[in-house]
């Protein structure tokens, strides 16, 4: 019975990485990177919403992706002794070259009150900017 108890907490880790689908090789990956405090999910690809916030995959080709980004805007930003704010903002990026099999990274964060987003290929290279859609109540 101890034995059991103790080995639940390892196959519950176990069970975690299990939730996360393996990329198709026939389809580019895109995985999202946020700064400490901050919050990122996959939102749209091409107007469709995504059923998995964690990441995006799509076709080789041409895309437009859609993140949702949430991130605290210092008190410093705001105002003499004001208090921190939490700002959510879309974020659209769009890219002419995804390759299949190719695995991408998306990183995104805040400078203030401006959002941005970054992605980048295998080689760590940045290839496309995001351009601020919306923020406030999304």
């Amino acid at each position: 019975m101890r034995l059991l108890l103790l080995s639940l907490p390892l196959l519950s880790l176990g069970g975690c990485a299990l939730l996360m689908p393996s990329p198709d090789p026939d389809q580019a990956w895109i995985s999202l990177r946020k700064q400490e405090g901050q919050r990122v999910q996959a939102n749209r690809v091409d107007d469709k919403t995504l059923a998995d916030p964690r990441y995006f995959q799509v076709t080789p080709g041409r895309h437009e992706l859609e993140v949702r980004l949430e991130f605290e805007v210092g008190g410093h930003d705001i105002g003499q002794e004001s208090p921190s704010y939490r700002r959510t903002c879309l974020l659209k990026l769009a890219y002419a070259d995804f390759a299949a099999g190719e695995r991408y990274q998306l990183e995104a964060g805040g400078i203030g009150f401006r959002p941005w987003a970054r992605l980048y290929d295998e080689q760590n290279k940045e290839v496309a900017k995001a351009r601020e859609s919306r923020c406030g109540d999304v």
